[in-house]
């Protein structure tokens, strides 16, 4: 399953980290639709709310189809058929949907069969893996590319900072058997977990059907554009996307982020689990290194929000004698290996 989150980006930073091209080939970057409801985060639970990306006609029905909006809803689908007078009443985990039955369970069958497809945005998720003492937190997340970490200015045209992972949803919308304001609520779409991440998961694996439990990610503009063009992509060629994905890499992080107070960059921030060692460099750790003492460097116009906290902040330093660079260069030597990484398979 996918429990936890983290969207750290400021919210006109999120929308250029959108941007996309429409029918026509134009860039474009999605208008926010009640923006001020949106609150970053590095630790978002189910009931919280999140961003999605939808198709701008479920709000406009002559709007063209391939048209994107960005828009603030609670984690936990709330069917539009329900009849209770508060949603909370509901008596069922709606906050993920497994792929397997999502056509056949009623929360999730009309919504789908409507064309309500959404993508649920964030830096990466959490996972759990069972030990002897006790669960261990992993974030997972896209791999990053190089100018990721130190190309982000306020300047630029195209976003050039964190590539934020895309995941898969269904939304609906409810409205108070009273009256009132339609309650606007997700589901993420989950698959079997991939190879890679498949040892995180501690479940008994389900016969002919590997291990349950990650996002279904949708990689790319193209796999996005399809989701959500419901009205050019019927449900059953876009379900077809739904697919466990190889393209992701993680590193375990304290478990300071299994309290959902917790709202902090250490959340994220890798932490060491074998014992002393060299550790070669990569491009991996290369990278973010590179990143954090540019950071450290860079011009003035640089501001706080333009790539998520946690990536200038990778490592808890209770000193403030020290760099983040300098903090990151020691840990890295303390490392048995890489803190972002893939397992093969």
């Amino acid at each position: 399953m996918c429990g936890r989150t983290a969207c750290s980006l400021a919210a006109d930073n999120l929308r250029r980290a959108c941007a996309y091209r429409d029918r026509r080939g134009q860039h474009r970057q999605p208008e926010w639709v009640r923006q001020e409801r949106y609150q970053p985060s590095y630790n978002k639970g189910p009931q919280s709310s999140g961003p999605v990306l939808l198709s701008r006609r479920h709000l406009h029905q002559d709007a063209d189809s391939s048209e994107r909006v960005l828009m603030d809803m609670r984690w936990g689908l709330v069917p539009s058929w329900f009849k209770q007078d508060n949603p909370s009443k509901l008596q069922f985990n709606t906050s993920n949907c497994r792929s397997d039955t999502m056509l056949s369970k009623s929360s999730y069958k009309g919504a789908l069969l409507k064309g309500k497809r959404c993508v649920v945005l964030a830096d990466g998720f959490y996972e759990w893996q069972q030990q002897s003492g006790g669960k261990q937190p992993y974030f997972i997340y896209f791999p990053q590319p190089k100018d990721a970490m130190d190309k982000e200015t306020e300047g630029d045209k195209e976003w050039k900072g964190w590539r934020l992972l895309t995941m898969a949803g269904i939304f609906d919308c409810w409205e108070p058997p009273a009256g009132g304001e339609m309650l606007y609520t997700y589901t993420i779409i989950t698959v079997d977990a991939s190879k890679d991440v498949s040892f995180i998961h501690h479940r008994q694996v389900r016969a002919g059907k590997g291990v349950a439990g990650m996002p279904a990610i949708l990689d790319g503009d193209e796999a996005i554009r399809k989701w959500l063009d419901f009205a050019e992509v019927p449900t059953q060629e876009a379900i077809k996307l739904i697919q466990p994905t190889e393209n992701i890499v993680f590193h375990p992080v304290s478990t300071f982020v299994n309290n959902i107070r917790n709202n902090t960059p250490e959340c994220v921030a890798p932490i060491e689990l074998r014992p002393k060692k060299e550790v070669k460099a990569t491009p991996s750790n290369k990278g973010m290194l590179g990143w954090l003492k540019s950071s450290q460097e860079g011009s003035p116009q640089k501001k706080e929000n333009d790539l998520p906290k946690w990536t200038s902040q990778f490592i808890h330093n209770p000193s403030p004698k020290k760099t983040s660079a300098d903090v990151l260069q020691q840990w890295l030597g303390k490392q048995g290996q890489p803190a972002v990484k893939k397992r093969k398979a």
